[in-house]
């Protein structure tokens, strides 16, 4: 048996503890946490359940109580040396006793980033690192990007046919694809801290834009963000009916509607409002856009579900970090309309490149994960 795993095995007990607070730790992170007595027995156990709340590790201490000294804590992160909503965790951990800690990754905050370790070796506590490093990673990602760039994580989600077709010529989209691709989608959403969308989508399919399928059960309606520069969203649009989901609605638009009876309407209705100038090429600028949902809003995540004019524009300013694509196994033909809109590729050479993350079946469909390959922009 290879030494390190037992202490696989522990970490991912963890990382199924820290799972159960997917959609309501933001801005924080996931963590799990086990204290393990010297018999291999778990005697403690927890999980960050909500932004605010004791961190994982105090879960499992407190439940561990005495049984924690000269015990083992296995953490999916660095445990955190700073005092913020919270008493630092090292001080817990040091007047538990534990012996040993172990954890998978180190917290990129660079309040925190390697003082946690040195803080429990200075106090001699023997300190292991590294153990899943990459799936405690990949299950923070949203954490990891915002709390080092200041931006949100942008995942890109779309559902298409088997020639790349998000509708049929006449805009019809419901539904491309199957239930539990349908389902899954859901998950999705309950897994950012918003939905965005263009204009066009509300126009086109008046879409809520909540958690259904029985994730309204177990995950907080993302905040919706929609790009509208002319202020076209309707009164009786559906994402604007508060009493139905509680959340935020910003709309992102162009600055010269600052004062218009349009904006006035919208604020009254419940929606908060987001000016920008209009960039060089007569468009709203992202980059920039994002900033200020990070800054002033907290948006820490993004699931951007379309339309094409929002997609391709993403996808031309490099901004996404990760593809959620629903294929079916549909064709549309040329008549169809393409998901990405205009990207401008004049060579194959030229293709915006992505890479696969994952492919598997759900249901008669298929699920594709995808990045991009890291390279030049469009």
């Amino acid at each position: 048996m290879n030494q390190y795993q037992p202490h696989e095995h522990y970490m991912r007990l963890a990382l199924d503890l820290a799972r159960k607070g997917q959609g309501y730790t933001s801005p924080n992170p996931m963590v799990g946490a086990l204290v393990v007595a010297d018999s291999g027995a778990v005697v403690g156990q927890g999980y960050h359940q909500r932004a605010g709340g004791p961190h994982a590790e105090v879960h499992a201490l407190q439940e561990a109580g005495a049984k924690a000294h000269n015990a083992t804590l296995y953490v999916t992160l660095e445990p955190c040396c700073v005092h913020g909503k919270t008493p630092p965790c090292t001080t817990a951990i040091m007047e538990a006793g534990v012996r040993r800690v172990v954890y998978a990754t180190q917290d990129p905050n660079p309040a925190v980033a390697g003082r946690g370790k040195e803080t429990l070796e200075r106090a001699g506590i023997e300190v292991l690192t590294g153990i899943l490093d990459a799936e405690s990673a990949h299950l923070n990602r949203h954490f990891n990007k915002h709390i080092v760039h200041r931006t949100p994580y942008i995942t890109m989600k779309t559902a298409i046919t088997l020639d790349g077709k998000m509708a049929v010529a006449s805009g019809a989209s419901r539904w491309v694809t199957g239930e539990q691709a349908r389902r899954d989608g859901h998950r999705l959403r309950g897994e950012h801290e918003a939905i965005a969308v263009g204009i066009g989508t509300v126009l086109a399919d008046d879409p809520l834009l909540s958690c259904r399928h029985g994730y309204e059960n177990i995950y907080r309606h993302p905040h919706v963000i929609v790009f509208d520069s002319s202020l076209r969203i309707p009164r009786n649009a559906a994402l604007l009916r508060q009493q139905e989901v509680q959340r935020k609605v910003i709309v992102v638009t162009d600055q010269t509607m600052a004062d218009t009876s349009s904006a006035k309407r919208l604020q009254e209705w419940g929606a908060q409002l987001v000016f920008l100038p209009r960039s060089a090429n007569n468009k709203l600028p992202l980059p920039r856009a994002m900033e200020l949902l990070y800054r002033d809003h907290g948006i820490t995540s993004i699931l951007v579900e379309g339309g094409a004019a929002l997609t391709s524009s993403i996808l031309r300013a490099g901004l996404e970090d990760e593809h959620v694509i629903y294929m079916a196994p549909k064709l549309f033909g040329a008549e169809g309309m393409t998901w990405t809109g205009a990207l401008g590729v004049d060579t194959p050479d030229n293709a915006l490149a992505l890479e696969f993350v994952s492919v598997h079946t759900i249901g008669k469909d298929l699920r594709i994960e995808a990045r991009r390959t890291r390279g030049k922009q469009i």
